[in-house]
């Protein structure tokens, strides 16, 4: 009798992971086969690649502009009106939320105008790394020893030559490995690019969603792709950290 159980038991378990399997392929099949829908997950990606690299770019330039103002008012007292300025965006940007910047100037700022989705996203995302990377390359800056200016000023250069030739590079340098955590934070950003209707990655799982209302799927693998993106990131980030660790020695 007791044997008889058990192989009723376990036959029933077995005919659960049937059904279970069944039920996975089905919703596999529906939400990634049929119709190609996983084409929406390609092109979702491509644009939130995309987006992150160019507004990566933009913020980067940017936030060294602002960090050279913000760093050459402190040490030599100059530029205090831009100074000033930079100070503003910075505290504007980091104490609003990335999805209001991305909306206002989505509908408010180009409103009047037709300008690609894209475009909108990359000035939005760029600005809002700006206000960080400006933070970071400040830090940078600022931990470079003052004895390194005047040895510039020894050398015959003047301000402006120092810092582009002697202090920014030694300065990109410590915090490279910052900036590319900045990049990390910048991809998932990305995420809220659906509210002005671009097909990022995340839209893409969700206009999957819609379709086959069935929800697992979709977002599971957005988040795994997203996991599998940031994963690589972190450990390239971590293989550059180590080269400038015993590049240092």
């Amino acid at each position: 009798m007791l044997s008889i159980d058990i192989g009723a038991f376990f036959g029933n378990i077995f005919a659960w992971l049937q059904n279970a399997w069944a039920s996975l392929s089905a919703d596999f099949y529906l939400n990634f086969i049929k119709e190609d829908r996983w084409k929406y997950l390609v092109r979702g990606l491509g644009v939130t690649v995309e987006v992150a690299f160019f507004a990566a770019i933009a913020g980067i330039i940017l936030g060294a502009l602002l960090a050279i103002i913000r760093t050459t008012a402190d040490k030599t007292g100059k530029l205090r009106f831009l100074n000033g300025i930079a100070k503003l965006y910075i505290t504007v940007i980091r104490g609003t939320p990335v999805v209001v910047q991305l909306l206002i100037i989505n509908f408010v700022i180009f409103s009047s105008v037709f300008v690609d989705a894209v475009v909108v996203a990359i000035i939005a995302f760029g600005l809002n790394s700006a206000a960080y990377v400006a933070e970071v390359f400040r830090s940078g800056i600022m931990s470079v020893d003052e004895g390194q200016l005047e040895a510039g000023r020894s050398l015959g250069f003047n301000y402006r030559q120092t810092m582009w030739h002697i202090v920014m590079p030694q300065a990109f340098k410590n915090v490279l490995p910052a900036l590319a955590n900045e990049f990390i934070t910048l991809l998932k950003e990305t995420s809220v690019s659906g509210y002005i209707g671009l097909m990022d990655l995340t839209k893409a799982g969700d206009i999957i969603r819609s379709r086959t209302f069935a929800a697992f799927f979709p977002l599971i693998a957005v988040a795994l792709i997203y996991l599998v993106i940031v994963v690589a990131l972190s450990a390239g980030v971590t293989k550059l950290e180590r080269r400038l660790r015993n590049g240092a020695r």
